[in-house]
């Protein structure tokens, strides 16, 4: 079996894992077939270990945020799901520098820096993601991106090596990074934030969560903004100006609250979910001209999958 030396490891470290593990569970789509294994990774040690076995044996793996940015296929994922928990759930507060696991949830970060009455992580609050999958994708919205608050990224390449660089050397672009294009796990995130006033801070967030709820269609599971906004463009008004809005295929829809969100309407598959992308895409090129490019990362494209 190609993953025993990868279970006698978790076994004698009482890691937590599960084989056949839906994705369902872990997705914001609350679509996914079962992963082969399932892994909860507690530290950088096992982290490293894990990545040296999976490389050794030549076994696919995919590291997991929250879920929120990601289609994977009903039949599953024939590999490892990777996801960091333990050691890579924590946030600690240093004067104006927060250090934040890889795993950690970005609400709860943008809490504690209220909590803190630290300033310049407003925008992100209410963003569906974890720490390390916002850096993956430079998230942003409301005019802030992560960019723009990050100090230090600490993380672990292909061959288990610990690596750290400063937040100007991310190679930080529209949703991309550094990350994007390579195999690197993120492990911790070092923010720089400026003190500022609790009441301002607070009324800020507020005021960016009520606006989500009232312009995002956050009644039903989806992967949030869908596509990437070419330049010059939002993705949300070429989708509503071809005429697209409420378009749907299977329980695969585009929102009829905001036209850059596909939702789920109770039992939509991923293959109802790739079909509608593609038809957006087809009609949007046709009648525009313009090619959207997806934001949502696509595991059905794995071979493994």
């Amino acid at each position: 079996m190609k993953y025993s030396s990868i279970l006698n490891y978790l076994n004698s470290k009482k890691c937590k894992f599960c084989k056949n593990e839906l994705m369902s569970k872990h997705t914001t789509f609350r679509i996914g077939g079962p992963a082969d294994l399932f892994i909860e990774v507690p530290d950088v040690c096992t982290l490293q270990n894990l990545l040296v076995m999976m490389k050794k044996s030549d076994i696919p793996f995919f590291l997991l945020g929250n879920g929120s940015n990601l289609l994977i296929n009903d039949d599953g994922y024939r590999g490892v799901i990777l996801k960091l928990d333990g050691k890579f759930a924590s946030v600690e507060v240093n004067g104006e520098f927060m250090k934040c696991g890889a795993g950690v949830n970005l609400s709860r970060i943008c809490k504690t820096a209220l909590e803190n009455s630290l300033t310049g992580l407003e925008f992100a609050y209410g963003i569906p993601g974890s720490c390390g999958g916002a850096v993956v994708m430079n998230a942003g919205a409301y005019g802030g991106e992560m960019k723009d608050v990050i100090k230090t990224v600490e993380f672990v390449d292909q061959n288990g090596e610990i690596n750290k660089i400063s937040g100007k050397d991310c190679g930080f672009s529209y949703r991309n990074s550094l990350f994007s294009k390579n195999e690197y796990i993120i492990t911790f995130v070092e923010f720089k934030l400026s003190l500022g006033s609790y009441e301002d801070i607070k009324s800020r967030m507020e005021d960016l969560i009520a606006r989500r709820k009232f312009k995002q269609p956050l009644n039903f599971p989806s992967a949030g903004s869908f596509f990437k906004s070419p330049a010059g463009y939002h993705a949300s008004a070429l989708i509503e100006q071809c005429g697209l809005k409420g378009f749907r295929i299977g329980d695969a829809a585009v929102s009829s609250k905001h036209s850059g969100f596909i939702v789920n309407l109770g039992n939509a598959t991923s293959e109802d979910i790739k079909k509608l992308q593609s038809e957006i895409i087809s009609q949007i090129a046709t009648k525009t001209g313009i090619n959207l490019e997806p934001e949502v990362i696509n595991l059905t494209d794995n071979p493994n999958s």
